[in-house]
């Protein structure tokens, strides 16, 4: 692991997970320094976040699933900060975009490792620097899917429900020691996290194929809010001294927010099926034809 540090003389010390370009904790990254805090980005290739090094920023090649290289960043930060940090960022994740009964388990397996262990390895690690700091705060970088069935997502959708479990255990738990905990359940944002995927060609869900590629891009990209006006958004909230529990952030949040609150989950599911065509869908498998759906 590899290092380069700012000079500077630090104010309070943050560390985020996941700041490649493109993606939230870069935004995030960014913000945090704007706000003057002595940033330590991460990423697993270190030359992504060269520009963030560039800036003055600590940076840290880092992968989450790795426990020797947590223990390497913990001990290099340590050093650095003299034993204490202020913020713990834990945004490092991705998504897989498949029916249930199309997944393969070993990439849900390996999805869990670095969406939901790696959030606790890390706290693991960091938790003794988060309380030496006397206001530490731990921010998990929630979603929206984490109660929203979202069809063809419920890998996702399982590890940012199981993260939510994760943070608001953790706020009770860590209370005593005066540690914050932050969860962040953020919406529909610009980033680059929806790869190009089909169905399978043996999927019960191919005949979706049409809709599923308009769909799944458009209904996550449409009312999305810029990573930098999240990172603006989120940023000062985490930073108060009495933060909010959850922070509900990114475009169109009070669509989920709406449903959940006065709707509840017959409301959820009926609006799923309708955003990504599953009412088509019902009709297709009645009528027992195997045809494409219209878009």
């Amino acid at each position: 692991m590899s290092a380069s540090t700012s000079t500077a003389a630090p104010k309070r010390y943050v560390l985020i997970t996941g700041c490649s370009p493109g993606g939230i904790g870069h935004a995030l990254a960014l913000e945090y320094h704007r706000q003057g805090l002595h940033v330590i980005a991460t990423a697993r290739r270190l030359e992504v976040i060269e520009d963030l090094r560039a800036l003055g920023m600590t940076t840290l090649r880092l992968d989450v699933t790795d426990k020797e290289a947590i223990r390497s960043a913990r001990d290099e930060i340590d050093e650095l900060t003299g034993g204490r940090l202020d913020v713990l960022i834990n945004n490092a994740g991705y998504g897989y975009t498949v029916a249930v009964t199309d997944m393969h388990l070993e990439d849900v397996r390996n999805l869990f490792e670095t969406n939901v262990i790696a959030p606790v390895a890390m706290v693991q690690a960091f938790a003794p620097m988060l309380i030496a700091s006397g206001d530490g705060r731990i921010v998990q970088l929630g979603s929206i899917a984490g109660f929203a069935p979202i069809p063809f997502g419920a890998a996702y959708n399982m590890s940012k429900a199981a993260l939510m479990a994760l943070s608001n255990t953790l706020r009770v738990e860590m209370a005593p020691f005066n540690v914050k905990v932050v969860h962040a359940i953020v919406g529909r944002v610009k980033t680059e996290i929806v790869k190009p995927r089909s169905i399978p060609v043996d999927s019960l869900f191919r005949p979706m194929e049409e809709v599923f590629q308009a769909k799944r891009i458009g209904v996550s990209q449409e009312g999305a809010m810029p990573a930098d006006e999240l990172a603006r958004e989120l940023v000062p909230e985490t930073l108060r001294s009495h933060p909010k529990r959850w922070v509900w952030a990114g475009g169109q949040t009070w669509i989920p927010w709406f449903f959940y609150t006065f709707l509840g989950q017959p409301g959820f599911d009926w609006l799923m099926r309708k955003m990504f065509g599953f009412s088509e869908f019902s009709g297709v498998c009645i009528d027992g034809e195997p045809k494409l759906i219209p878009v």
